[in-house]
């Protein structure tokens, strides 16, 4: 199958989500998407000079509420991303919290979602630096159902672009520039046919999607890079190791992944907020396993879904409602 026909629907979804977003929180307030406009002076445009978060908000149809998953970490794991780059977010996660959720009701939003704050550098000039230079705080929302065209059954292989390393630009911060490395690495994966690229570091070992952790699961045993791969330090990632271990009895371990140890696998996934958790079924045109989804990562995919919507009430305490009673009523 093509590139083009294995892309376009998600490309298509995509497109027509964005034309339903209606407003954004921008310099302090909610205004209308229209009005949430920068100047082409911005620093952070010709610079990169900007970190973000990938967050999802998911529909629970039999509540009728929709749901935001572990927003306190993804705004604390922004806070620290903005201190790399010298920036100051006067916002504590709980009030970031109850700007989203603000946001989110203006929206009115009935479908799972996908949301994007955005820490910048706002001075107006050119000069290359990043201390003593003002910013600013943005955020909006999409809908998005999934953002790979094929999650159960991803074709990926190992892309030319190494991952950026630590002393270059700081891979534990999701910063803006950096991910021009992402954009070369995942169009790279398009263009030659393929749905995902899994990128080495400089020392050769697996480091991660171009924008998503990446493991494999050999002999019952689920494997992922260590943190010193330059990778980002994934709250999904997280979420899958816990479920793991209390839902599933399974074991995870990091240490350094060799591209011929994934060729070997028994399963292969990517985890991340945009990609959820995707079953990786081949690699450079070589099956993994089966060449289909095994049962680790399609039991983590269902108790993933389950655990974000919030019906396992063992982790209800990491979803945010959005809609109270009068709300859902407007």
């Amino acid at each position: 199958m093509s590139v083009h026909n294995r892309n376009v629907k998600g490309e298509q979804l995509l497109e027509a989500a964005v034309m339903d977003t209606k407003f954004a929180f921008f310099e302090g307030k909610i205004v209308p998407i229209e009005e949430a406009k920068v100047s082409v002076m911005t620093h952070a445009i010709h610079y990169g000079t900007a970190v973000f978060a990938g967050m999802r908000a998911y529909w629970n149809a039999d509540e009728e509420q929709l749901f935001i998953f572990r927003s306190a970490d993804h705004f604390a794991r922004l806070k620290q991303s903005a201190r790399l780059l010298l920036m100051d977010i006067p916002y504590t996660a709980q009030e970031f919290t109850h700007i989203l959720v603000d946001l989110l009701r203006h929206e009115n939003f009935r479908q799972d979602t996908y949301i994007r704050p955005l820490v910048y550098k706002s001075y107006l000039g050119v000069g290359v630096k990043i201390n003593d230079l003002p910013n600013e705080f943005t955020i909006f929302a999409v809908p998005m159902q999934d953002y790979l065209s094929h999650s159960d059954a991803t074709q990926a292989c190992f892309s030319t672009w190494r991952r950026v390393d630590d002393t270059m630009i700081p891979p534990r911060g999701k910063i803006a520039g950096a991910y021009v490395n992402s954009a070369l690495a995942k169009s790279e994966a398009l263009m030659n046919g393929f749905d995902e690229a899994i990128v080495l570091n400089q020392d050769g070992h697996v480091s991660e999607g171009s924008a998503a952790n990446f493991g494999i699961v050999r002999q019952g045993v689920v494997i992922t890079p260590p943190r010193t791969a330059n990778v980002l330090e994934g709250i999904t990632l997280r979420t899958v190791a816990t479920l793991l271990h209390e839902q599933m009895g399974v074991e995870m371990i990091e240490h350094e992944i060799d591209r011929s140890e994934v060729y070997n696998a028994d399963e292969a996934f990517f985890c991340g907020t945009g990609v959820q958790i995707a079953a990786v079924t081949s690699v450079d045109h070589r099956p993994i396993g089966t060449g289909k989804m095994g049962p680790v990562v399609g039991e983590l995919r269902r108790l993933y879904d389950a655990t974000v919507r919030g019906k396992l009430p063992q982790y209800r305490d990491w979803v945010q409602p959005v809609y109270t009673e009068e709300s859902m009523k407007a």
